[in-house]
């Protein structure tokens, strides 16, 4: 990450351009959308009942680059004048991103296969880990902590792209998908900020104000879907933020993962319990619990007020506990433990709301259907 940070004037100047950027090419989107005939149409598989344009999600896109690309312009010159590693890790984040957008604006375009989408964001994936890959581990050559980075690493990977394909699994309903990124993208660089790491909250600022940009042609009503283009990226987005405050901030670790715990827990349980179910848990599907609560009668709006009361309600005082014992224990071993117990914690109630939320959806759709009948 750079070492400078914005003054507070060029930082809301830029918020202001990178939710503009992102409003005005999500508007030529839906245009371009109309014209190639990139309509998402309601079926059984689906939770929209009128036909809908999909793609909008480039906007979140070209703005995020744009960001990023106006981050590097202030990082000063290596003193070799080659790529310094900030250069390169912003550089190689871009290109991540450009790869992920990539295969799902062709996806948007014509459906491609589970592998080649899978391969992509591999690929993206290790493009956005290049510095720590030609940089760190080098340096680590001989150095018997090598294996354990090594297995950090591909369980990052791992990690990272399964957060690309859950918040694309998690992109079924208007403005959950936005309203959910923006929250831990917010939540993360408060938490940074804090903490005194101004220039990783304000990338993530520029992440929430792009994703914000596209949000008023999504939510309350869908004037167009973000897509594969979006969704996949805004999940490499979040891996990356992620990643950021995990390693600017140890005694803090778990934070990330309590940010995005009920899109974790409700994509996760979902395909587990179809793996489990033997169904074909890689095709499309209606099955994730925001699906059966709109599905069992709610409006998606409700929904998605369902998923922002568990952010404030559960999240938001597991993050201000995890802020106020970062500062109060003395060792990190002891807040490595009291994190991993609030996580434990925040998991397990998640995973509770999401079994008897399932049954609660089940019950409902049941009543309807004999009522129908």
């Amino acid at each position: 990450m750079p070492v400078l940070a914005w003054s507070l004037s060029t930082w809301v100047i830029l918020l202001l351009a990178t939710f503009l950027v992102s409003a005005v090419v999500c508007w030529l989107a839906i245009h371009y959308a109309n014209r190639r005939q990139l309509i998402d149409r309601p079926g059984h598989r689906r939770s929209h009942v009128v036909p809908t344009p999909r793609g909008g999600g480039i906007g979140i896109v070209v703005a995020v680059l744009a960001g990023l690309l106006m981050a590097m312009l202030g990082i000063p010159e290596s003193a070799t004048g080659w790529l310094g590693r900030e250069e390169l890790a912003l550089l190689s984040l871009c290109g991540g991103v450009l790869i992920v957008a990539a295969v799902g604006w062709l996806d948007d375009h014509r459906s491609l296969g589970a592998g080649i989408r899978l391969c992509a964001h591999v690929l993206a994936v290790v493009v956005s880990l290049l510095p720590i890959l030609l940089i760190d581990v080098p340096s680590l050559s001989g150095n018997p902590v090598l294996p354990w980075v090594l297995a950090a690493l591909a369980l990052a990977c791992i990690a990272a792209v399964w957060s690309i394909n859950l918040h694309n699994f998690m992109d079924g309903i208007n403005g959950l998908l936005a309203c959910q990124v923006v929250f831990v993208f917010v939540a993360l660089s408060v938490v940074c900020s804090r903490s005194g790491h101004a220039v990783e909250a304000q990338h993530m600022g520029l992440f929430a104000a792009a994703t914000l940009g596209f949000l008023p042609f999504n939510f309350p009503r869908a004037r167009v879907f973000m897509g594969d283009v979006g969704s996949g990226s805004l999940g490499l987005l979040v891996a990356a933020s992620i990643g950021w405050q995990m390693a600017a901030m140890p005694n803090l670790v778990y934070a990330g993962l309590i940010a995005c715990s009920g899109f974790v827990v409700d994509a996760s349980a979902t395909l587990l319990s179809r793996m489990l179910g033997g169904r074909r848990w890689y095709s499309a599907h209606r099955e994730h619990l925001y699906q059966w609560l709109v599905r069992s009668g709610m409006s998606h709006a409700k929904v998605v007020a369902l998923y922002m009361t568990w952010n404030l309600l559960i999240v938001t005082p597991a993050l201000l506990l995890a802020a106020i014992e970062a500062d109060d224990l003395p060792t990190t071993g002891a807040l490595a433990a009291a994190g991993a117990v609030q996580a434990g914690l925040v998991y397990a109630l998640a995973l509770l709301v999401w079994v008897f939320g399932k049954q609660y959806c089940l019950r409902a759709v049941g009543r309807s259907r004999k009522r129908a009948a």
